[in-house]
C-alpha cells in the first residue's frame, strides 16, 4: 500500500530544541516568512516596479500544559538577564502512525516572551504556559 501523501492532521507534532524532543505542546503557531516589497518608479515610467526586499521570519509561539519541568522558563529568564543563548530546533509533523512526514527547522531562536497560565478557580481545563521564540530562519524538509 502506498504511503499516505496527506493532508495530515495538525494534532500530531513534536518540538525539538537543540535535538532534544520537548513533548506535550498543545499548540505551535507562527511558522511563517515574508518578503518586503520594494516599489520604485524610473524617470518616464507611468507604472511602479516591484522588487523583493528583506526576508523576515515570524515569531514561533508554543503552548503547553504546566509541568514541574522549568527548562524553557530558565532559558527565557537567562536571555532576559542578558545571556546570549540562541538555539536551533524543529517542529516535526507526524502522520497517523507517528512517523515524521514534514520537518520545519528553525535557526538562531531565543525566547522573547513567556506567559504563565490563566488560572480560574471555576475552570476545569489544563493550565497552559506560552513561550514565544524570536526566529532568524525557517526551512522545510
Amino acid at each position: 500500500m502506498p504511503p499516505n501523501d496527506g493532508p495530515y492532521g495538525n494534532f500530531n507534532f513534536v518540538v525539538e530544541i537543540d535535538g532534544i524532543a520537548i513533548a506535550g505542546f498543545t499548540e505551535c503557531s507562527g511558522l511563517g516568512a515574508s518578503v518586503d516589497v520594494i516599489t520604485y518608479r524610473e524617470g518616464g515610467d507611468t507604472s511602479v516596479r516591484k522588487l523583493p526586499g528583506l526576508r523576515k521570519f515570524s515569531n514561533i509561539t508554543l503552548r503547553r500544559g504546566v509541568t514541574r519541568a522549568h527548562e524553557l522558563f530558565d532559558w527565557f529568564n537567562n536571555v532576559a538577564n542578558g545571556v546570549h543563548d540562541r538555539r536551533n530546533g524543529a517542529v516535526v509533523l507526524l502522520d497517523a502512525a507517528l512517523v515524521p512526514v514534514v520537518r520545519w527547522q528553525f535557526v538562531r531562536v531565543f525566547p522573547c516572551q513567556w506567559e504563565g497560565p490563566h488560572l480560574d478557580a471555576s475552570g476545569h481545563t489544563v493550565a497552559l504556559e506560552t513561550l514565544v521564540l524570536c526566529c532568524e530562519g525557517v526551512s522545510r524538509s
